[in-house]
């Protein structure tokens, strides 16, 4: 096992570095970047977004001194602005070297975890990132929590009872909550219960109180999940469907099979069968799946939750990011976000042995 944990290992840094070349390349191609946004900013016709956004942008076109020249740039919005003004702007952004050059640099700082900072915000990309994990991680954790309490139970509830009434009238919950995303009902529930048109029960945006700090450590704690419910609610309806289906057709499949009519043969009990031999086995799949699917819910489900709510998370920084071309931003989120998964991936491979010790990942030779 430790041989193949090793050689998983391995196999992160040509992965890493396939995922970085891509995106790299691709992005850069794009057009729109922030030289150009910076010049738009200038030109005077960038967005309010922006404008609050690009700070360096403002200077730079100050110190031109209302200079206008045809410039030659293949950039949008440089026409009459002085040719040293871009080369100032392009200095300033490092997009006076080559490509391969900037692409280079950018690794050998990322081997070390020197992520850089952001264009258009006066912070280090790291210090954004751990500024905004608390609010993602309390989306991603809780919601895979409660997406696993409620569906192992209820798939596996539907799963001995097939063909049911019970079976028929939680499939009806479950397709609805397939069918509708998980947004809507985050709309639906701040309408209801966040003073959208009825009852004002839970705040509508932050992840604590103003007073937070000031407050005892049980009220505290209180605080935090009053914050927290409405989001949990709406992403854990969302997505609680198909790990039910999931569960059921999994119990289902090993309920079939002859070493269950064994068991049931030599006398053993339902209960006994259910969860001393067909739990281990349909469970397998279910819970190795669980580090996938934190880091999905983490990293690509919280977006539009964090923008309803107002929570300040990883989700809405990596929005913003591609929008205005941070690429320091993007491509920072991307390597940790990147590695994140690729460990989580070994992590779920190790929950298959921790679930089941007969799974044995060393390659045997006959």
């Amino acid at each position: 096992m430790l041989a193949y944990i090793l050689r998983r290992l391995l196999l992160v840094v040509p992965t890493l570095l396939g995922i970085m070349v891509i995106n790299f390349f691709i992005i850069q191609a794009a057009p729109g970047g922030p030289v150009e946004q910076v010049l738009a900013q200038i030109q005077g016709t960038a967005g309010d977004a922006t404008s609050r956004l690009s700070g360096s942008g403002s200077e730079l076109g100050r110190s031109s001194g209302g200079e206008s020249a045809s410039s030659g740039s293949t950039y949008r919005g440089a026409q009459g602005l002085p040719r040293e003004l871009i080369q100032r702007i392009e200095k300033q952004y490092g997009f006076d070297r080559p490509i391969h050059e900037r692409f280079y640099v950018m690794l050998r700082n990322y081997v070390v975890f020197d992520l850089g900072e952001s264009f258009f915000r006066n912070a280090r990309v790291v210090d954004l990132v751990i500024s905004k994990m608390p609010v993602s991680i309390s989306l991603g954790l809780w919601t895979t929590l409660l997406v696993y309490l409620i569906s192992i139970p209820l798939g596996v509830a539907k799963a001995v009872r097939d063909g049911s009434r019970f079976d028929v009238a939680s499939s009806s919950i479950v397709v609805v909550g397939n069918a509708v995303p998980g947004f809507l009902f985050a709309l639906l529930l701040v309408v209801l219960f966040a003073g959208g048109s009825y009852w004002k029960i839970f705040p509508l945006r932050g992840l604590v109180s103003d007073n937070w700090s000031e407050l005892s450590w049980g009220a505290r704690i209180a605080d935090y999940f009053w914050h927290m419910a409405l989001p949990i609610i709406a992403m854990v309806i969302g997505g609680f469907a198909t790990l039910t289906l999931l569960t059921k057709n999994s119990f289902l499949d090993e309920i079939n099979k002859q070493y269950v009519q064994t068991a049931r043969a030599k006398g053993l009990s339902e209960r006994h069968v259910l969860y001393r031999h067909v739990f281990r086995n349909a469970m397998l799949i279910i819970i190795a799946g669980f580090p996938s699917a934190f880091v999905s819910i983490l990293f690509t489900s919280s977006l539009l939750i964090e923008v309803i709510f107002s929570l300040d998370g990883l989700g809405l920084l990596g929005f913003e990011a591609a929008i205005y071309r941070d690429y320091p931003v993007m491509f920072g989120t991307l390597w940790v976000f990147g590695l994140l998964g690729l460990l989580m991936g070994i992590l779920g491979d190790l929950m298959y042995v921790v679930v089941d010790p007969r799974i044995d990942f060393e390659a045997r030779t006959t």
